[in-house]
């Protein structure tokens, strides 16, 4: 069996010229045979990519070797084969949609190593927040952690008031990687919070490395294994079925695309109303093809890898003739 890797990345960097960072990306991906998603933005890298331990390797070295992206922490999990069926290099404004009026790389809240976020976990002044959206934590989080129903972190400042109570604890935030921590604490120190920590590295580096102990379920990821096991010591289930109400934490989305409702539903469940939400979606005209995964390929946001490859091209032809 071959050797696999997922690694999970973020750095808050400014990057001059995000559409060049884009195409070198894409092609050292394409050459090194590694499939995922990068966001590039002005502000910064966010990836995860999977491919052979070896390959994996190469790219974390690639950009370790460039100064802007020296300091980037990776977690690293081992996996079966790709993670991923397709390789997306993307350009947008942020590294995670936010649109929160804060800037990481000038205050975020207090770093806090694994060990350190298991050592604080019994103080009673410690108050766990969740910063991922509502789909993400309904399948695992943290015992006692205050969640919000929110779709993604520019909801956030709705959700501010649900905490004001809280502005003399120790408000400790987390999410899948840390990169949503970086922000979200950030917006927190800008309204007044002062006792703002963050989780370093995530849902993620605690399993890795310290065994997830009081995490509750799964943690939800944006790659085809879609949640995967974090703790190792005292692990539960939490996520019910949204058919029959069974014990489940196998995320799908409704086989009907107008639909699309993203939830917990059971393989039996699953097989019976191939791969719908309920009777009406499994009866809808447009129902896709169930194929017992319950996950759907996303359309591409049209760029072009042979175009990014024929624009480093030509910048390498221009560099050799000015050299000359």
């Amino acid at each position: 069996m071959k050797d696999y890797r997922v690694i999970l990345y973020y750095i808050y960097v400014d990057i001059d010229d995000p559409d060049a960072c884009r195409d070198e990306q894409h092609l050292f991906c394409l050459e090194n045979d590694l499939l995922g998603r990068i966001i590039v933005a002005p502000e910064g890298l966010n990836g995860t990519v999977s491919g052979l331990a070896a390959d994996c390797e190469a790219y974390m070295g690639y950009l370790r070797n460039d100064p802007r992206f020296e300091k980037t922490q990776f977690k690293i999990e081992h996996y079966e084969g790709h993670a991923f069926k397709k390789l997306h290099v993307r350009v947008k404004n942020e590294i995670v949609n936010s649109s929160l009026p804060v800037n990481p790389n000038l205050r975020t809240g207090t770093h806090l190593e694994p060990s350190e976020f298991k050592q604080m976990l019994d103080d009673p002044e410690v108050v766990l927040v969740d910063m991922r959206s509502n789909y993400e934590h309904s399948v695992g989080r943290f015992k006692g952690a205050i969640s919000f129903d929110m779709e993604n972190l520019r909801e956030l400042p709705d959700h501010v008031a649900e905490i004001e109570h809280l502005r003399d604890k120790k408000i400790i935030t987390y999410c899948t990687g840390g990169i949503k921590c970086e922000k979200a604490s950030a917006y927190l120190l800008e309204r007044g919070f002062e006792n703002v920590y963050q989780l370093h590295g995530g849902i993620i580096r605690y399993g890795l490395e310290v065994g997830g102990e009081n995490f509750d379920g799964k943690c939800y990821v944006f790659d085809n294994r879609v949640a995967v096991e974090v703790n190792r010591v005292n692990p539960e289930v939490i996520a019910t079925c949204y058919v029959c109400a069974t014990a489940c934490d196998r995320m799908v989305n409704c086989a009907n695309p107008e639909c699309n409702l993203h939830v917990p539903i059971c393989k039996e469940c699953g097989e019976k109303l191939e791969g719908a939400c309920s009777p009406a979606c499994q009866e809808h005209p447009a129902k896709r093809i169930y194929d017992g995964t319950g996950n759907y390929a996303t359309k591409s946001n049209h760029y072009n890898p042979v175009q990014g490859f024929r624009s480093i091209k030509k910048q390498e032809i221009k560099q050799q003739t000015i050299h000359e």
